[in-house]
């Protein structure tokens, strides 16, 4: 069997975007991760589904599993013939032992690769409004690690320190806050020094104290600071208030879950994490295509017989035109065919296979549609979800136009792990869904649950009837955009 290899990877404060290219390259090549507490979710969702995701958990006072043993676990499964990222908040070679854990992979003839990351030490403060330098304020930085070895006291030159009359950023420093300050009164530093403590940087639970180095212990206890945090001392803090750019984004610290398909949800969870908010990707439903499906290629092979072909979700056209090639058709098999597609996106997916909608209804639901295509001479197919809307089928039966209602895919509900949500139901969040299915998924995955604090934002009117039906206040999205379901969520603040 080979050798494998480790690489350290720095996965930076916690912000995902804030990882690197070459960190998320190397992520997403890992067969092994062995990863820490400081690591973001968000960064944790971005591990390859078939890795071995190996939590070794550290935090302050608190090792679960003890140095020696990460080191060991990196050389075991390198022995393994496995490719091993080690990954690190921050970076690894910043106060994150990065060092220690390659000695025994050198000793052992591993190869090895350290991936360096963004160091909270400059991203939290700048997250904060905070410059760490500034040439009307300082002409130094200096990172120092707040945190001793189990038992040790700090060893801290607080002295030296002061006479730098540079910033002082402390990582790792929560819990020796008061000596931190003390040490530096002491050595003579200005009890109205500017300081501040920056909890959870970079992340949309991100919150700061700003105070002065005499005040900061008292006040940080008073704001229940916790760790992970970093101390910030010096006159930049006086710029927090002026530079903060993060605490004013739109929906800075709102709790939001998203409930579309984990293949469609990105696009949505990144724009709201953009605008600073807390998102749950909260999955509750997924589409399968149908192993076996005679009936569409039944319709398929009679094309001929239909005037119109019917898209309702963008799911749709990849699965037709997928049994369009099983019979060895391409797109000139719809040469007699005008196609309607419920909305952009839809219409989108057609593109990539050469074709165009004729028909795309201005409000993006499928009463919309109907009522588009009230007029349309017959016969239609209709390729679509197996549970799909009754308003074509409904109105199509009214009108007297015939149509042959075939299910492309299947609706399958989820059940994600709740408990994470079901405190942010209890807390108020809002809860995006774009169609009766996620709202379906979503009650079903929390029986028994009050659902009257939540706001649920919801694209078209069809939604929204059917999380009124389980108590949910319902706000209605102008348009079936995300755009719109965005502006609709700012709306709820």
């Amino acid at each position: 069997m080979s050798v494998g290899s480790v690489i350290l990877v720095g996965a930076g404060p916690g912000d995902p975007g804030l990882l690197t290219r070459k960190g998320l390259e190397a992520l997403r090549q890992a067969e092994v991760v062995v990863f820490d507490r400081l690591v973001g979710p968000d960064i944790l969702s971005l591990m390859p589904e078939n890795a071995e995701k190996i939590d070794v958990g550290k935090q302050a006072s608190n090792h679960p599993v003890p140095q020696y043993r990460i080191n060991q676990i990196l050389l075991e499964k390198a022995l393994e013939g496995k490719r091993v990222v080690r990954l690190k908040g921050g970076d690894p070679f910043l106060f994150g032992r990065g060092g220690e854990e390659l000695e025994l992979l050198k000793e052992n003839g591993i190869s090895f690769e350290e991936v360096p990351g963004v160091t909270s030490a400059l991203s939290v403060p700048a997250y904060a409004g905070i410059p760490v330098t500034h040439r009307d304020y300082c002409s130094s930085v200096h990172i120092i690690t707040g945190h001793a070895k189990a038992g040790a006291e700090l060893k801290i030159d607080f002295d030296a320190l002061r006479r730098t009359n540079g910033t002082l950023v402390f990582l790792m420093g929560v819990t020796a806050l008061p000596l931190i300050c003390k040490g530096l009164l002491d050595a003579g530093m200005a009890g109205d020094m500017p300081a501040a403590v920056i909890e959870r940087g970079t992340l949309p639970r991100q919150r700061k104290v700003v105070s002065t180095l005499e005040k900061l212990p008292q006040t940080a206890q008073e704001a229940n600071i916790v760790s992970p945090a970093i101390i910030v001392v010096g006159r930049v803090c006086t710029l927090s208030d002026s530079f903060d750019w993060f605490d004013h984004l739109p929906l800075k610290g709102r709790e939001i879950i998203v409930t579309r398909p984990a293949e469609r949800n990105g696009s949505l969870c990144g724009k709201l994490s953009a605008l600073g908010a807390s998102v749950t990707a909260y999955p509750c439903i997924r589409t399968a295509e149908r192993a076996d499906n005679p009936e569409l290629e039944g319709a398929i092979g009679k094309l001929n017989d239909y005037r119109w072909l019917v898209f309702t979700s963008p799911v749709g056209p990849g699965i037709f035109f997928k049994h369009l090639r099983k019979q060895h058709k391409d797109a000139r098999a719809l040469w007699n065919l005008k196609i309607a597609a419920i909305g952009p996106k839809t219409a989108a997916e057609l593109e990539k296979f050469g074709v165009f909608a004729d028909l795309v209804p201005e409000t993006y639901d499928s009463d919309h549609l109907a009522q588009a295509m009230a007029h349309v001479e017959g016969p239609v197919l209709l390729c679509r979800a197996s549970e799909g809307s009754d308003a074509l089928p409904k109105l199509f039966m009214e009108k007297g136009i015939p149509f042959a209602d075939v299910a492309c895919y299947d609706t399958i509900y989820e059940a994600p792990n709740s408990d994470s949500v079901k405190e942010l139901v209890q807390s108020g969040a809002i809860v995006t869904f774009t169609s009766a299915s996620t709202v379906r998924g979503f009650v079903r995955s929390l029986p028994d649950t009050d659902f009257s604090k939540i706001v649920g934002c919801c694209i078209g009117r069809q939604t929204a009837a059917e999380a009124e039906k389980y108590g949910i206040p319902v706000r209605i999205a102008e348009k079936a955009t995300m755009e719109s379901l965005i502006a609709c969520i700012k709306g709820v603040y």
